[in-house]
C-alpha cells in the first residue's frame, strides 16, 4: 500500500483585514502564552523520572508537536496573504468580501453568504471561501442573475437577491 497522496490544491492566497488580524492574535498566543505553558509542563513531568510510562510526559510532548506545527503554519501563511482592504469599483457585482443574498428557485428560501479567504470560513456565519464551488460560481454576476451550482445535495439553481460590501 502506498503512503503517496496527490498535491493539496493551492488555496487562494486572499484575506480581509479582520481575518489577517486573527490569525496573528492566534499566532501570538501561541507562541508567547501557550507554548511556554507547555514547555513548563513538559519539563515537569520530565523530572518526574521514567519518561517511558509517564503519561503526563507523552502528552505534553504531542501538546507541544500540535501547538509547533499550527506556528510554523500560520508563520508560512501570513506571509503569503494579500490582505483585502477596498471594496471594488464595480459593487454591483459579486467579488471577494461581497455579502450576497440569495434564493433558492425551487423553494424560495432565502440564504446569506460572505465571499472570504480560504482561512477565515465559519458555516455558522455564512462565511465561504472564495476557493467554494458556489463563491466560484457567484464571482462577477449582479443582482438578478440566475445560475445552477452543482452543491453536495445536487443541483441548485439560484438568484441573486442583493449584493453588499462591508461599509454599504
Amino acid at each position: 500500500m502506498s503512503r503517496w497522496r496527490p498535491p493539496a490544491e493551492k488555496s487562494t492566497a486572499l484575506i480581509t483585514r479582520a481575518g489577517h488580524s486573527r490569525l496573528k492574535a492566534e499566532l501570538d498566543e501561541l507562541w508567547r502564552v501557550r507554548r511556554p505553558e507547555v514547555v513548563k509542563a513538559l519539563a515537569a513531568a520530565a523530572a518526574e523520572g521514567d519518561r517511558s510510562e509517564n503519561a503526563e510526559y507523552t502528552y505534553r510532548k504531542k501538546q507541544l508537536g500540535e501547538i509547533d506545527r499550527r506556528v510554523r503554519y500560520l508563520s508560512k501563511r501570513l506571509e503569503v496573504l494579500k490582505v483585502v482592504e477596498d471594496a471594488p469599483a464595480d459593487r454591483d457585482a459579486v467579488y471577494f468580501g461581497a455579502q450576497v443574498e440569495l434564493e433558492n428557485i425551487d423553494n424560495g428560501e432565502i440564504a446569506r453568504y460572505r465571499i472570504v479567504g480560504p482561512d477565515e470560513t465559519d458555516a455558522k456565519l455564512g462565511w465561504i471561501s472564495i476557493d467554494a464551488p458556489l463563491a466560484r460560481v457567484l464571482l462577477k454576476k449582479r443582482v438578478d442573475d440566475e445560475f445552477d451550482v452543482q452543491l453536495p445535495a445536487g443541483k441548485v439553481q439560484f438568484a441573486i437577491i442583493a449584493v453588499r460590501y462591508p461599509g454599504d
